[in-house]
């Protein structure tokens, strides 16, 4: 069994202006109180209204979504006691006229020395799924094929269409934001684990970017754990989705073990196909049409079951099949999280939205 762990960054809102506010200390303490909350559980983020959770390696899905449940029952709980909100959303609706300053740490302050603005336009929140690899060489073979199916990822899990209180007309606002990082977006193909290595050093010595952790790509080797981390999603909105797509992307690295231990190529894609799949899978969601890995634009709903069908023999031997098809099954009946949220907006205006987004206990 493939072990399996989840991140989730939530941003910290004024619940009167819905603009976010530096109160991640405030959270964090608050929560650090709860029984059920252990320590290093809820951690700070890159900017003070911002704060990120993790759960615990799992093996089993209802797991991991078990764990999301009480961490964000935790963090909502304690943004309201903090005076603000915790909200799921992939970036800020509304955002106020005053930068919001970084965690203080030296890491934190170097970064926004060197990258100004960017950082301080960072009031974006993803969710991070690691998978683990039994090695190195076996993480890069399983990146080099999981890539090819990341632009699908980015449409399904987008949501955040708003920002500066307008439609942006993408479903991942929060993809365009992140892909202005010296090194982000798709990863490149690697040869093997000794090139994926000598790549990233070799970024690192430009000096565009200070170290491994500034390698923002949509999916990497953890710099931190023995696990390939697939980054390109937006935070959910709900627990259970967030589990699916966990078991989604193991599946997807189950899936890759496989074919790489039986020598199946890997499928050609050219780089800038892939990166033009991703920015079109951004704009659009599953509304409409996408770029599969040969460049030809298909139904949105071909490619999905399309990679149903790839996965489903590992979903299959996981056990995890009839959860995952279930709830993908209530998750394009009731649209994307991009699509929920203008619907939201919609019918109630801001204040509905914010209620849609709102991490809170009961919510799931």
């Amino acid at each position: 069994m493939i072990t399996v762990g989840v991140e989730e960054e939530y941003l910290l809102l004024d619940p009167a202006t819905g603009v976010p506010v530096p109160l991640s200390e405030e959270v964090r303490e608050a929560a650090g109180l709860e029984p059920y909350v252990g320590e290093g559980e809820v951690q700070p983020e890159l900017l003070q209204a911002q704060v990120e959770v993790a759960t615990p390696v799992c093996e089993e899905l209802s797991g991991v979504g078990g764990h999301l449940l009480r961490l964000r029952h935790a963090v909502g709980a304690a943004a309201a006691a903090a005076g603000c909100r915790a909200i799921a959303s992939g970036a800020a609706p509304l955002v106020g006229g005053v930068p919001v300053p970084v965690t203080h740490n030296p890491r934190n302050l170097a970064l926004h020395a060197h990258s100004g603005r960017l950082v301080d336009e960072q009031l974006v929140n993803g969710m991070h799924v690691h998978v683990a690899m039994p090695d190195r060489a076996a993480g890069v073979a399983v990146l080099n094929r999981v890539r090819l199916w990341l632009p699908l990822l980015v449409a399904m899990a987008g949501n955040s269409p708003l920002w500066r209180g307008q439609d942006t007309g993408f479903a991942s606002w929060r993809t365009v934001i992140f892909g202005r990082w010296p090194v982000s977006g798709l990863p490149p193909h690697f040869a093997d684990d000794a090139d994926y290595d000598r790549r990233v050093d070799g970024l690192i010595r430009t000096g565009a970017i200070s170290d491994v952790a500034q390698v923002y790509w949509q999916a990497r080797l953890s710099h931190r754990y023995p696990t390939l981390e697939v980054r390109c999603f937006d935070v959910q909105l709900r627990a259970d989705e967030a589990a699916m797509f966990a078991g989604v992307v193991r599946a997807l690295a189950a899936t890759a073990l496989k074919e790489e231990a039986a020598g199946v190529p890997v499928p050609h894609c050219l780089p800038e196909v892939l990166y033009a799949a991703s920015w079109h899978a951004a704009r659009h969601g599953l509304d409409g049409r996408l770029i599969d890995a040969e460049g030809r634009q298909q139904p949105a709903g071909d490619l999905l079951c399309a990679m149903v069908d790839h996965i489903s023999p590992a979903l299959e031997e996981s056990g995890d099949l009839r959860e995952v098809t279930s709830l993908l099954h209530r998750f394009l009946q009731h649209g994307t999280p991009a699509d929920r949220q203008r619907q939201a907006l919609a019918a109630g205006g801001f204040e509905a939205l914010t209620e849609l987004i709102t991490v809170a206990g009961g919510t799931d």
